[in-house]
């Protein structure tokens, strides 16, 4: 899928991996992403002077995701940039930060798939709001407040805090 044949790379410098990942593949198992359709994945590896392999390019594709304040349905458009450095050598503390992914061949091809799932994961907004005047959820009854107000008492008070009142009127 998302692999980089290394002895294609050595004889010609630079190779492009370009693939269209479907939005139920195993890449993205558990990673909480549910994308609308396809994965457009268009990458472009080079040889790097050091011995690194350097990978860039873009992934777009549509997600499904919902407000954060009042839960209602959203497709998102995900466009982001990359840029990946494999090096066989690199530093513990730049593998740590996550700058550097280990340049681990298997069978002479570079698979792409994990860092790719890694980046998109990190590059995903997971605070997604419908709107900016979005006013929620009522806390109490569950009421979507964009709809109208609710049937709840502003001088409802939540009996957990009885006690930090009780402190506070000493």
């Amino acid at each position: 899928m998302l692999r980089v044949d290394l002895g294609r790379l050595a004889r010609e410098g630079s190779v492009r991996v370009e693939a269209q990942v479907a939005a139920d593949d195993p890449l993205w198992h558990g990673s909480g992403m549910q994308w609308m359709g396809p994965v457009d994945v268009r990458l472009r590896a080079t040889y790097a002077g050091s011995g690194e392999v350097v990978v860039r390019g873009t992934v777009q594709g549509e997600l499904d995701q919902e407000c954060r304040r009042c839960l209602k349905p959203l497709v998102g458009s995900f466009d982001n940039e990359l840029t990946l450095v494999f090096a066989s050598d690199g530093t513990d503390e730049d593998r740590d930060e996550g700058d550097v992914f280990v340049l681990d061949p298997v069978g002479g091809s570079l698979d792409l798939s994990d860092a790719v799932r890694e980046e998109v994961f990190l590059a995903m907004n997971p605070y997604v709001v419908c709107e900016p005047e979005c006013r929620g959820l009522c806390p109490r009854c569950g009421k979507n407040l964009n709809e109208g107000p609710c049937d709840c008492s502003e001088a409802e008070v939540d009996p957990r805090w009885e006690a930090l009142r009780a402190l506070k009127g000493r």
